[in-house]
């Protein structure tokens, strides 16, 4: 099969196993950037607890986030880890946000998407992967988003670009799939509930959906039968 047909054929094995996963998790588009921030480095559920100290202290606004201290701010974020640097990271987001855009936010998401990409990457503590989550969850343009889960499953399928830079593998992904926003998104999704689930660091492949595609699963039972 070409790369396009394994992608393909992939997406629908992980969707058939784990069916639609309703990403990404947010009231709005600012929850989804904030939660964008947030999960750098952290399981979602730590990110969830964070969110809800916002919104239980009535801070989840563009505004009361630039308001509140830093110190307040970084201590509603604990659980998410790395709380002072989240916290400036976040902080960062809405001073521009603030300043660049008069806290407009839809004017914002709809620049140009490689305008907004450059814009997102000028801000402190938002990276090529981050930057993605936004584009693709918050304002719904087509990056597929590449993170250690994407990574993971694809090199043990084989699916590899030329360079191991984060562009290489946007690039190989962007050119073997149709550029549709849903479907980056659900793909995403599926990697990392088959990353969560199946395709671990220490993975556990008999049973997998991939099996069959899979040269390290094959290898893997190979190396099982022969002890």
């Amino acid at each position: 099969m070409t790369t396009s047909q394994t992608l393909t054929t992939v997406y629908h094995r992980l969707l058939e196993r784990y069916g639609p996963q309703h990403w990404w998790p947010g009231d709005g588009p600012l929850e989804v950037i904030i939660g964008a921030i947030l999960t750098q480095s952290a399981a979602w559920a730590n990110v969830d607890r964070a969110l809800a100290n916002l919104k239980r202290a009535d801070v989840l606004s563009s505004q009361a986030l630039r308001e509140i201290p830093l110190e307040s701010l970084a201590e509603l974020l604990r659980p998410s880890g790395y709380f002072n640097a989240k916290a400036r990271k976040v902080k960062a987001f809405v001073e521009h946000l603030g300043s660049r855009h008069q806290d407009d936010l839809d004017a914002f998401l709809g620049q140009p998407p490689e305008m907004l990409r450059q814009e997102l990457l000028s801000i402190h503590g938002i990276g090529e992967e981050t930057a993605d989550d936004i584009l693709l969850y918050a304002a719904g343009y087509p990056f597929f988003v590449v993170d250690a889960y994407t990574r993971r499953v694809f090199e043990r399928l084989g699916i590899t670009p030329q360079g191991p830079r984060y562009q290489d593998w946007q690039d190989l992904l962007h050119g073997a799939l149709p550029q549709e926003a849903p479907l980056f998104n659900e793909y995403h999704a599926l990697l990392v509930a088959h990353g969560k689930a199946t395709c671990r660091k220490t993975p556990l492949c008999e049973g997998c959906c991939l099996l069959d595609l899979c040269p390290t699963g094959q290898a893997r039972a190979g190396a099982s039968r022969s002890l």
